[in-house]
């Protein structure tokens, strides 16, 4: 039997990157996958592939920025399943790597609304349906960044710092259910954000975002009893 046979999963970034690849991969073990990500043509590509395996997905084309539509995800998700097992926060922008006093205040305010105010504002609506899963697990990316003073980074190391400090929180007032929260750092990925980070970078000497499918799979089983960790 497949590890996520029966199980129903929603992937945030999931037209690219280690989004797709989680997507994928959970698919491959028996996930119905609901793809989230603002570029249609990417969720196809992906659902593409999904179904070219044998799994099956359903789209969802939304922009995480406008945060007001993240509460009209649980309502459908209610109607056809009742529950949620899985959801893995995946989507994240990098911002711009710039001198603090010279952060645009739009950019600035875009990264905290993606990186931190989305994942809230996922939390707020698909809390009972996780709840109501009997192995509820909710996954959420972020970096070792979070802890370094680095010249430049300081919009996406911040956000990803705050972001930890939610979910740790979360996983808090979580920890007498049936629901496990985890933080996961995959390491130096050959992902686009990475490479608008490092330009120069030859991608083609780090892991796939593939390579790092399994970390998270193992992480979302009901047998991972770990809450409120860094998974790295």
């Amino acid at each position: 039997m497949k590890r996520f046979e029966g199980k129903t999963a929603l992937v945030t970034g999931a037209s690219r990157g280690i989004g797709a690849a989680v997507a994928k991969h959970l698919a491959a073990e028996g996930a119905h996958v609901i793809l989230v990500a603002r570029s249609v043509g990417g969720l196809e590509e992906v659902d593409d592939a999904i179904q070219d395996a044998g799994g099956q997905a359903t789209l969802v084309p939304l922009d995480l920025l406008e945060t007001n539509s993240i509460d009209g995800l649980a309502a459908p998700l209610y109607e056809r399943w009742k529950k949620l097992d899985i959801l893995v926060g995946a989507a994240a922008t990098l911002g711009k790597l710039t001198p603090l006093p010279q952060y645009d205040p739009t950019l600035w305010e875009n990264v905290f609304k993606l990186n931190v105010h989305a994942n809230w504002r996922l939390i707020r609506a698909l809390d009972p349906l996780l709840r109501n899963a009997e192995a509820g697990r909710a996954l959420f990316v972020t970096s070792a960044e979070a802890h370094q003073a680095k010249h430049y980074w300081a919009g996406y190391a911040a956000s990803k710092a705050a972001l930890e400090e939610m979910i740790r929180a979360y996983a808090a007032e979580t920890s007498k259910t049936n629901l496990n929260v985890n933080l996961i750092d995959p390491g130096p990925t050959a992902t686009k954000l990475r490479l608008s980070a490092f330009p120069g970078e030859d991608q083609s000497t780090l892991p796939s975002p593939d390579d790092k499918a399994e970390m998270f799979l193992k992480a979302l089983l009901p047998e991972f009893e770990q809450t409120g960790q860094i998974i790295s």
